[in-house]
């Protein structure tokens, strides 16, 4: 595999990455109650504890999309 397919590799996985964290967060945005209603059935947490653990899994997931995509993405891009 030569670079440039690995360039556009990372490319496009950190952009079909990224519109799932867009998708995640407007859902949570215009469906939070019903995220929410779903959820506690199967957890006892509060309102606020939710929002904290899913903007937490929202800000990892940004990361490992970072790390893991965007970086291998723009090192390419540099060396290539």
């Amino acid at each position: 595999m030569d670079v440039g397919t690995l360039r556009w590799f990372f490319f496009w996985c950190a952009i079909f990455n990224f519109f799932i964290l867009g998708g995640f967060f407007l859902g949570f945005i215009f469906a939070g109650d019903m995220i929410y209603s779903f959820h506690r059935k199967w957890f006892t947490l509060d309102r606020d504890a939710f929002n904290t653990v899913m903007y937490f899994f929202m800000g990892i997931y940004k990361i490992l999309i970072l790390v893991f995509n965007f970086v291998p993405w723009l090192a390419l891009l540099i060396a290539g």
